[in-house]
């Protein structure tokens, strides 16, 4: 059987990537820096992957200059909050996008939210307890 490890985006700005997933309530697990490919390595996550939780990491490519795109096939992360208005309540206090607020989706009573990181990549926020 496999372990789903993590999923890795493209970051123009480490600093403030790493910044906001700590508003999400993430943490710097590990970081590899690479002088030779010239890029480094940030892995954010709420545990270790030790504990199961897959990681979120960030590459930020030295000399890239442009935005990256993002493309047709990306959709979104997904993370589970208690309370997800009032991470978005945090997102929006720290100068961060949001894109939908939290309610309930169309058709169904799964209460979910979008934001959108210093990238533009979307992370949805699902309530806990909601049938997802």
């Amino acid at each position: 059987m496999g372990t789903y490890l993590h999923t890795m985006v493209r970051v123009r700005d480490l600093d403030r990537s790493i910044t906001f997933y700590k508003v999400l309530g993430m943490k710097e697990l590990r970081r590899r820096e690479v002088p030779d490919g010239k890029y480094t390595l940030v892995f954010m996550g709420f545990e270790d992957n030790a504990h199961g939780q897959a990681e979120i990491e960030l590459t930020h490519n030295w000399d890239q200059e442009t935005p990256y795109e993002i493309g047709t096939g990306f959709g979104h992360f997904a993370l589970g909050y208690e309370d997800i208005a009032a991470v978005v309540e945090k997102v929006r206090a720290a100068g961060g996008k949001v894109t939908r607020e939290a309610g309930p989706v169309k058709f169904g009573t799964t209460v979910i939210a979008f934001v959108e990181d210093p990238d533009g990549y979307k992370i949805e926020f699902i309530q806990r307890g909601s049938a997802y």
